[in-house]
């Protein structure tokens, strides 16, 4: 059992290096291919690739806030921004009081996870206004929104067509309305409670 330990350390450990020379110039490449036998120098440590600002052409996630914002929304935006290395847009028709209030619980989590926020205020019917601001914008991967809410429950019922926005629509599952829908259990996308429409 030892030599199986320490051959599944070894394979680990090279599966941790084997893209340490991806960012090398050729000729760092070239120097540490031609050295002698015995020491073996690494690769010199990368240094962390400049935060995009909001405001620029970085990728982003969009999240649609209506008058509440359960956790467990918030907690999958925050983690697949972090993942993903996006940016975060907040959209709302709210006023910008109310949308601030909701989302200052999280602004040290969005910190620490190096995700940047803008909020948007959107205004007219909320598919309307989502489907003109989003097809505009390129740069926003996906849309995600709470399954207890207006979008979120019309995409579930079935009441919304796949393709009314722009972008492919995430339902987050929460625990106020994760029955799912017509008595069936809501899915989850890689046990993380949500549901791409």
């Amino acid at each position: 059992m030892k030599k199986l330990t320490e051959a599944m350390k070894q394979m680990l450990d090279a599966m941790a290096f084997a893209d340490a020379g991806e960012y090398l110039s050729g000729r760092e490449k070239s120097r540490i291919l031609r050295q002698c036998s015995g020491t073996i120098e690494t690769a010199p440590a990368t240094p962390e690739p400049a935060r995009v600002r909001a405001g620029s052409n970085a990728r982003r996630v969009a999240l649609y806030l209506g008058n509440e914002l359960p956790p467990e929304v918030m907690d999958y935006v925050i983690e697949t921004c972090s993942r993903l290395r996006h940016e975060l847009t907040v959209l709302t028709f709210q006023p910008e009081n109310t949308g601030s209030a909701l989302l200052e619980p999280y602004k040290q989590a969005l910190e620490a996870a190096g995700v940047d926020m803008e909020m948007v205020k959107l205004s007219g019917e909320p598919v309307s206004g989502l489907r003109k601001y989003l097809r505009g914008r390129p740069e926003v991967a996906f849309l995600a929104c709470k399954d207890a809410g207006y979008l979120g429950r019309s995409y579930l019922n079935g009441t919304q067509s796949k393709n009314a926005l722009p972008v492919p629509v995430v339902v987050v599952t929460t625990a106020a309305g994760g029955s799912g829908t017509q008595g069936q259990p809501a899915t989850e996308e890689n046990g993380r409670g949500a549901d791409v429409a």
